[in-house]
């Protein structure tokens, strides 16, 4: 009900159909009736993200595939919250029907820390985030690379989010732990 309740007190304007087409000309694949705000960032190459219909992307919010090969997919009917940081140095995969929250933050890399050598000069590693269908990510939740989280799963706010996330369980706390199950 939530998802449905902001998509009926959205306004559409002129200027949210010119930020739609704008951001249509960039992107790899963009989806019908996306709502853009104002002060979305889709980073370094456009091209590499996908976004799918009927999806809303709130003021702030910042996408970024940060190399040529970099992919982010989002899917139909998801709602990207105010603030909200994705950096893709591999692949980022967000289904259906997803509820994110403002300020989650998803980075599918860290950097290496051998002491021998610089830590800026030491290559990224990197595995994908995957995120199922009919998910929702708490306010400030942060899910790290290599992560995968099952459909239905609830994301607490704040959590940090370093190992998988089956289907339909409640995760919450620094690191991240089940805490209950959707009923």
């Amino acid at each position: 009900m939530g998802n449905q309740q902001l998509r009926k007190h959205m306004k559409w304007t002129v200027f949210n159909h010119l930020r739609y087409w704008y951001q249509k000309s960039r992107l790899g694949f963009c989806g019908a009736g996306i709502f853009f705000e104002t002060d979305v960032h889709l980073m370094r190459f456009p091209k590499n993200i996908s976004l799918g219909a009927s999806m809303v992307i709130k003021s702030g919010a910042r996408l970024c595939a940060c190399n040529a090969q970099a992919q982010i997919s989002i899917g139909e009917n998801t709602t990207v919250g105010y603030h909200t940081y994705m950096f893709a140095s591999e692949k980022i995969t967000i289904g259906d029907n997803c509820l994110i929250a403002p300020f989650v933050y998803l980075v599918d890399s860290d950097h290496s820390i051998a002491k021998d050598q610089l830590i800026n000069q030491q290559a990224n590693q990197t595995a994908a985030i995957e995120i199922g269908d009919d998910v929702w990510i708490g306010t400030g939740a942060k899910i790290l690379k290599g992560v995968r989280v099952g459909n239905g799963a609830v994301i607490a706010a704040g959590a940090l989010v370093k190992d998988d996330v089956a289907p339909y369980a409640i995760v919450g706390g620094i690191p991240a732990k089940k805490i209950s199950e959707r009923q």
